[in-house]
């Protein structure tokens, strides 16, 4: 019996260790799915009505990123828009047309190895993507960073939050996002040493404490990927002003199931922060 137990648990610790490397070796595309459903863009806004730019710029570490400009009513308030770890920008046509109908502009591009931009995601690379995006605006078409919304969803919701700790735009908004992948990573693996395993950090926690501009999240109890009390312990943790919105709907159709109530949630956010002053 004592040679049974002894081989059972050597072959339990061989999968564990089986396991552990898999997970290690395997991260990067466990966090970045480009190719679900597909790096081809299936759609633009001229489909959905909407006048558009292509926009093609380069990162520090000279990758070609592309993206769309789509242009607002109101040319003092521009939306960032920083999109989640799946797809590419032809699938947030329904979110561009709901930021249009606020009166925003929207910048949204893809990051490195998504859609039609070049190279291959890691967690650096959509820093200096983000970046990119960021210069993008108050460079090249010199737009005041106060009326810069930065908007993230889910992955996008740490890369926005990277780039807001960084700089001051008018607004942070958070959207069914995660405090690190370390601790998604250990509600997934309970059963290993993810803390040890991870290579990605996306440590939206520790960074949300260095903003310097106004804060909303938006969260759904019933979000099945992303536990609802990951937004709150981002909104916990940043400091004030900051605003909580309570979606409805799962991870990925929260912000239409929540219907009205978000669109009229951003709205009175955006109506209370963003710069409308015109340039002088």
């Amino acid at each position: 019996m004592l040679h049974l137990i002894w081989k059972l648990f050597l072959l339990a610790i061989m999968t564990l260790g089986i396991i552990s490397v898999y997970v290690y070796f395997k991260q990067s595309r466990m966090l970045y799915y480009p190719n679900m459903p597909g790096r081809e863009l299936t759609a633009t806004p001229a489909d959905i009505g909407l006048e558009y730019q292509d926009v093609n710029l380069t990162t520090e570490d000279g990758i070609e990123l592309h993206g769309w400009f789509i242009p607002g009513d109101n040319p003092h308030r521009t939306l960032l828009f920083f999109h989640g770890n799946a797809g590419n920008i032809s699938h947030r046509l329904e979110s561009i047309e709901l930021f249009h109908r606020l009166g925003v502009s929207v910048f949204i591009f893809d990051y490195r190895g998504f859609g039609q931009s070049a190279g291959s995601p890691t967690e650096q690379g959509t820093y200096l993507d983000a970046q990119a995006a960021w210069s993008y605006l108050t460079q090249t078409r010199a737009l005041d960073a106060d009326g810069i919304i930065v908007f993230g969803r889910s992955l996008g919701g740490a890369i926005a939050t990277w780039l807001a700790s960084r700089h001051t735009p008018a607004m942070l908004i958070l959207e069914s996002t995660f405090t690190s992948v370390p601790a998604m990573a250990q509600r997934f693996y309970p059963f290993l040493p993810v803390r040890l395993l991870t290579r990605f950090q996306y440590n939206s926690l520790t960074l949300v404490k260095n903003l310097a501009c106004p804060l909303l999240i938006a969260h759904s109890r019933d979000d099945e990927i992303i536990p609802y009390d990951e937004g709150q312990q981002l909104f916990e943790a940043a400091p004030e002003p900051k605003q909580f919105l309570e979606m409805r709907g799962g991870h990925n159709d929260g912000f239409i199931v929540s219907g009205p109530a978000y669109v009229s949630g951003l709205r009175a956010f955006i109506d209370a922060y963003a710069q409308t002053a015109a340039k002088p």
